[in-house]
């Protein structure tokens, strides 16, 4: 396999991103912007960029005041003749972010763009440019594709650390220049506050920066867009936004630990005044969808929804799941018969549909939680099961039921390249389904490819369900629970398909690029 040289991106970038990193954050994360303020608007808090596509691409910032954002693009960093997008007005409705779509734009090709944001009342006044870059899908085979994935950022009450360099697992996730970064959910933890220092285990003391919004669970709006605020006062994840796209998505602590539709917090959880985790949800979606540029989701809607499929060219598409929004409630999972599932009747056939029209060579499905491994739910007192897998390694029960129907039809569809990434159990692993090893075997073999945390506490390996048969072929995990990132045991996964060959190399790495594990994926088969 011939890998994919690596384009000039860093080298063009060292300028331009010097520059943005250089820019003040307000001074108080949580406070109302200060219209008072003398000056011109301010980006603060950097750019980023999302769901690119061959011709187009979403570019994101927030103000610290009412501003008009403009966008300005260029083949090169000079800017020399660059073409200017007009985006919207920016104010208190979307919490002062927004999101400029960028159409027409040439496929395979470097972007280089710089953000103005301009005085509504005087378009002459802008402030700093703040500016960024990212790579438009190909459309021809032989460029290949990288990209990076990982989740669970700021949780159990580990969050920005200046005494380690805050979240340092984005400047060697940005070291292998990829395409775009797939981040499997997590993205915050609103119900985990962060509080100044912690103490570490034979000793020490771990420091955290800290805001108004952190120091308590999220329940209001302002306290959820808070929580997305506080990771982006990290330099190494703005300097990382401004040059690789992502594609996120969404799971439990965006919201609550192990939430689902129509769940009623107990009485004896005190931390929450606001009970109806359909009320949280709705606030939580709605600063999703402002602080992240997502195709679905506009910013300041109340709708919208997290799944969909980015087409990366002939030889990817990524199918985003939502295993949130739509699952039924949280039980044993002993249920013979069950439509609804974790993914919702309409989910499950929609996904049936677009992996059954997709040409590209790899159908990569991007589940935020895995399918074999046993993730339970002990919130409610009782012992239910927060995934897929029930513990029982017999015929599927409960949202395993799902499962098995979605492979069967992978199988008698004939749909070829299919593989599962997640992550949310905090450790990293390789897992192999085999059918000669399952209860239930009318599927073809796959691989599940499991990473994270990017900054969070990290967990023992989970018990593995033998319902479709897997083994764990790689694991790094430690013995111990919530071992702080201090105690190491942080992860990101590298996917890079070769031009040439069309294989697939899925490599996980450790929060310093270490890698760990390696597996080589032939194309053009139903299983691997």
């Amino acid at each position: 396999m011939s890998p994919r040289p690596l384009p000039g991106r860093r080298s063009v970038l060292r300028g331009s991103l010097a520059a943005s990193a250089a820019l003040t954050l307000p001074t108080a994360l949580g406070a109302a912007p200060a219209f008072a303020r003398s000056g011109r608007p301010g980006a603060g808090w950097g750019v980023q960029t999302g769901d690119v596509t061959s011709h187009s691409g979403l570019v994101w910032v927030r103000s610290d005041r009412p501003a008009r954002m403009i966008v300005e693009t260029s083949a090169t960093e000079s800017f020399r003749r660059p073409h200017r997008w007009h985006g919207p007005l920016l104010g208190g409705d979307t919490d002062f972010t927004g999101t400029t779509r960028l159409r027409g734009l040439p496929p395979g090709e470097q972007i280089h763009y710089r953000v103005l944001l301009a005085d509504p009342d005087d378009p002459r006044r802008t402030g700093e440019p703040v500016t960024g870059t990212f790579r438009t899908v190909p459309v021809r085979r032989r460029d290949g594709v990288r990209f990076v994935w990982s989740g669970d950022l700021a949780g159990q009450g580990w969050g920005i650390n200046p005494d380690l360099g805050g979240y340092r697992i984005y400047d060697a996730m940005g070291a292998l220049d990829p395409d775009f970064f797939l981040c499997s959910g997590d993205n915050i933890y609103a119900d985990g506050p962060i509080p100044e220092t912690a103490a570490l285990p034979g000793g020490g003391t771990w420091r955290n920066i800290t805001t108004e919004e952190k120091s308590k669970v999220a329940e209001t709006l302002a306290e959820f867009r808070g929580n997305f605020r506080y990771n982006l006062l990290d330099e190494n994840l703005r300097r990382f936004n401004a040059k690789v796209p992502s594609i996120v998505q969404w799971d439990d602590h965006e919201v609550r630990n192990n939430w689902y539709p129509g769940q009623v917090i107990a009485d004896t959880d005190d931390r929450y005044t606001e009970k109806s985790v359909d009320v949280l949800a709705a606030r939580a979606r709605r600063a999703f969808g402002e602080y992240f540029p997502v195709s679905t989701l506009r910013p300041g809607a109340r709708e919208g929804r997290v799944h969909r499929v980015l087409r990366q060219g002939p030889l990817l598409d990524v199918f985003v799941l939502d295993m949130r929004t739509y699952r039924n409630a949280n039980s044993p999972g002993g249920q013979t018969v069950d439509p609804q599932g974790i993914l919702g009747r309409e989910q499950l056939e929609w996904l049936k549909r677009e992996l059954a029209r997709s040409r590209a060579v790899w159908k990569v499905i991007a589940a935020d939680m895995p399918i074999g491994l046993v993730v339970p739910d002990a919130t409610e007192g009782a012992p239910n099961i927060e995934a897929v897998a029930q513990g029982d390694p017999g015929a599927p029960l409960g949202r395993e039921l799902q499962i098995a129907e979605l492979l069967r039809f992978v199988k008698h569809r004939r749909i070829t390249g299919t593989v599962w990434l997640t992550a949310d159990v905090h450790h990293t692993s390789a897992q192999h389904y085999q059918p000669s090893r399952a209860a239930f075997d009318d599927f073809e073999p796959f691989w599940e490819f499991v990473s994270g945390p990017l900054n969070a506490g990290a967990f023992p390996a989970s018990a593995l369900d033998g319902t479709f048969g897997p083994e764990r072929v790689f694991v790094k995990a430690p013995t111990a629970s919530n071992v702080s990132p201090a105690g190491g045991f942080q992860f990101f996964g590298e996917v890079d398909i070769d031009g040439d060959s069309a294989e697939m190399t899925v490599r996980l790495r450790e929060q310093d690029g270490t890698v760990l594990f390696t597996k080589v994926l032939r194309p053009g088969r139903v299983g691997q």
